[in-house]
């Protein structure tokens, strides 16, 4: 399949192989941010989209460094470390549980000490992960289809970033929720965040949103296909009401934020063309409404290579 077009992946489809590999990036993830420092808006704990599927970056550890990266091309989980040291993980229909405990082996073989808290976090239904035996399912072109969803959106999603001169998050992947973000800032404070995220502490979300935002990004669990988002916190007064393009994007009552169908990019002439469309009108509801000082944050640039 390739990874150049915008490929169709259903949700029906899916759902088995997504919400698996949803639990393998949260043992990843966790993984990470066990090794990390703490960034501002938890900005430590993301993967990256990469040449070959999802990437931690490098990572510290006692003897240097070490990375993991899912491989969706050959369909493992590779483990590197700068000593020269490498182990896979067979990325294969079976539970977490057994992907957990070898992925744990292969990180003390190269001789990474790291604990992790094993309780998934923002999912309802947290099983951790040695006692994870319900999830088993892993069918290799669904994950390499998702990976070419990440890859397209990553495109489009930093050349919207690469409009704005303030505060802006990098394009990455919270392994919490199994989505592709990248918020951009105002340079104001928020109110503290209310919470509420399934088995995620509200101080978290109280970190993750201590500054008034706008985010966007890509969710593989809205409609047809998944869903491109746009949400502002706080929400300015008009936001929703905000006329925003293309003409398949709407506000979602329910998810507080306005949706645009995968679907409907994926079939557009000009697919990157149209998805910005959608990020740049519902930034503008957002900053409109909020009274952003677009003047100081956004630039052409183009125009500031030139200048």
């Amino acid at each position: 399949m390739s990874t150049e077009l915008w490929p169709a992946l259903r949700v029906e489809d899916w759902t088995a192989t997504r919400d698996t590999l949803h639990m393998w990036t949260q043992v990843v993830g966790k993984i990470r941010m066990a090794s990390e420092p703490l960034i501002n808006h938890w900005w430590q704990v993301p993967l990256y989209v990469s040449a070959r599927g999802l990437t931690t970056s490098s990572m510290p550890y006692a003897h240097g460094a070490f990375d993991m990266e899912f491989d969706f091309v050959e369909h493992r989980l590779d483990l590197r470390a700068s000593t020269g040291g490498q182990r896979s993980v067979p990325l294969e229909s079976r539970p977490v549980a057994d992907f957990y405990a070898e992925t744990m082996a292969a990180l003390g073989e190269l001789g990474v000490d790291v604990t992790i808290r094993t309780t998934p976090t923002e999912v309802v239904r947290a099983i951790p992960f040695e006692q994870d035996h319900e999830h088993t399912t892993y069918e290799p072109a669904h994950a390499r289809a998702f990976w070419g969803q990440l890859i397209n959106a990553q495109r489009v999603l930093t050349e919207f970033r690469s409009r704005f001169t303030g505060k802006v998050s990098p394009v990455h992947f919270f392994w919490g929720g199994l989505d592709m973000a990248c918020t951009r800032f105002s340079g104001r404070t928020a109110p503290p965040h209310p919470g509420g995220a399934p088995n995620c502490a509200d101080w978290v979300m109280v970190e993750g949103y201590s500054h008034e935002l706008s985010s966007a990004g890509f969710w593989p669990g809205f409609g047809e296909e998944g869903a491109f988002y746009a949400y502002a916190y706080p929400e300015p007064p008009g936001f929703r009401e905000h006329p925003v393009a293309p003409a398949e994007a709407a506000y979602v009552d329910a998810a507080q934020q306005f949706l645009l169908p995968y679907e409907a990019v994926r079939r557009a002439a000009d697919p990157d063309r149209y998805l910005l469309e959608f990020l740049q009108s519902t930034y503008e509801a957002a900053a409109d409404n909020g009274q952003w000082d677009r003047d100081a944050l956004e630039a052409d640039p183009t125009s500031r290579a030139r200048s």
